[in-house]
């Protein structure tokens, strides 16, 4: 049995940092892995799909080059060539992290099933290993949802599709949350007739409806069928395709992916041995990000986090902060940004101006800066899209949702300015550069003060010495 000061259950994004942390800090540490080192970042999430994404935006482009004043080409996308490409870069990405690079940083790393034998003590594969401490990184895995005849049919989802070889023609996907968005417009440019399918009224109904709705606008232009308040209720497979039925609407493809959610991770692990409390919900943590075992951590996914890779990995630094060092810091998601790599992008930090509403009344204020009204987004012929702040009567940022091309980039100026509680005149007065999309963000900033000031008592004082 080999004995660590740190075991780490699951290698993503987490179980990465947490591991890179702990191994500074002059840990023994060891990753516990099921399956492949990189997590579903690597392997199934935001590398391929974000390579699909731009692979997919390049042969829209060359579709559309006649808005540049250049000849369009229609070429056919070789999609086995495309999906090489994704694969490729996988492997780039997964050769910085594989067990062979952690090993000579001195972290152990064990691949093979993996289960508790008790609060300290771990199988994986033929080891035994035990841990003064733990950090379960577990992730989430594909939730399936219940739909009448789904056992019967061929489906894949988002672990699944990138070992396609063949473009499908027509594409059904249900489900338009974040993966569901991202993955309909990449296989629609690419050449797929897509049609996504939503239970609810709205394609992404948990973000800011002015934004979801600029968003189903781009998609109708790209040819996206779009079926909200459509919940599939049945389904079946025959020589025709496949079938999905949603009241009195049908749907029939040649392919099915099912983009309907994710799940905390935490069954197989053997739990009930540790007396760790969890649900299907998760593993409860309190603020500090430990469990009811009290050398025992869960960060990400599993701990019922928001599921994205950045908020994984703040998570997994900060068990290993509590768990190996004096004190303990607070896990604080209350101004979490995050993007939506369609094109354009969505991002989002802080409060929407719906939210800002709901929690400050008329405290709250708002203001848009329209795509159209910044010249580099002219030159890019990338009009479709705005930035809007919310704020206080002093100032104050609430928060930012940005949709446009490199929102994704355009949101951690606003993120950094709401963490270091900077004001909108900080944003205003700071100098960007032109012509830039974040010259939208000085500008917006800029007319926000601008009425600030003038509809003050400064302002009052100001005309009347334009008076004289």
């Amino acid at each position: 049995m080999k004995k660590y000061d740190l075991l780490i259950i699951g290698g993503g994004s987490a179980g990465l940092t947490a591991a890179d942390f702990a191994i500074r800090l002059g840990a023994s540490v060891a990753i516990l892995e099921k399956n492949k080192i990189g997590g579903d970042c690597t392997w199934t999430g935001c590398i391929p799909s974000k390579t699909l994404l731009k692979s997919s935006k390049v042969a829209h482009e060359m579709q559309h080059a006649d808005k540049y004043g250049l000849v369009p080409a229609r070429n056919e996308v070789d999609f086995s060539s495309v999906m090489a490409h994704v694969r490729s870069v996988i492997n780039d990405i997964y050769l910085e992290e594989s067990p062979e690079v952690l090993r000579a940083e001195g972290i152990d790393v064990f691949l093979g099933p993996i289960e508790f034998i008790d609060p300290h003590t771990l199988s994986v594969g033929d080891d035994i290993v035990r841990g003064k401490s733990i950090i379960i990184t577990t992730g989430a895995k594909v939730h399936i949802p219940q739909i009448e005849g789904i056992e019967n049919v061929e489906y894949h989802t988002y672990e699944t599709i990138w070992q396609l070889e063949k473009l499908p023609k027509k594409l059904l996907i249900v489900g338009a949350g974040m993966v569901g968005c991202e993955l309909s417009q990449a296989f629609q440019r690419l050449g797929s007739e897509v049609s996504l399918i939503e239970a609810k009224e709205c394609i992404l109904p948990n973000i800011d409806r002015i934004a979801a709705l600029t968003l189903e606008e781009v998609f109708r232009k790209d040819g996206i069928q779009l079926f909200t308040n459509a919940p599939v209720e049945h389904s079946w497979q025959d020589d025709v395709g496949i079938h999905l039925k949603s009241k009195d609407q049908e749907f029939v493809g040649d392919m099915l992916l099912l983009t309907t959610g994710r799940k905390p991770n935490v069954t197989s692990l053997g739990l009930e041995n540790t007396g760790v409390v969890y649900t299907p919900e998760g593993i409860q943590v309190d603020q500090n990000l430990r469990t009811s075992q009290k050398h025992v951590y869960a960060a990400g996914d599993v701990a019922g986090a928001p599921q994205f890779t950045h908020v994984a990995g703040s998570q997994g630094y900060l068990a290993v902060r509590n768990a190996l060092l004096p004190g303990s810091q607070k896990n604080n998601l209350s101004n979490l940004p995050w993007t939506l790599f369609t094109d354009p992008e969505i991002a989002q930090v802080g409060l929407s101006a719906d939210e800002a509403k709901v929690q400050l009344g008329e405290k709250a204020l708002s203001a848009i800066w329209p795509l159209s009204r910044v010249d580099r987004a002219h030159t890019e012929a990338s009009k479709e899209g705005y930035i809007e702040v919310t704020y206080t009567k002093k100032g104050k940022i609430l928060g930012a949702t940005i949709v446009s091309p490199n929102a994704g980039e355009l949101i951690n100026e606003w993120a950094l300015a709401i963490s270091k509680e900077l004001k909108v005149s900080d944003v205003a007065n700071s100098l960007h550069v032109y012509p830039t999309y974040g010259m939208a963000s000085m500008r917006l900033a800029a007319e926000i003060e601008t009425e600030r000031v003038l509809g003050g008592i400064l302002g009052k004082v100001i005309g009347k010495l334009r008076k004289r």
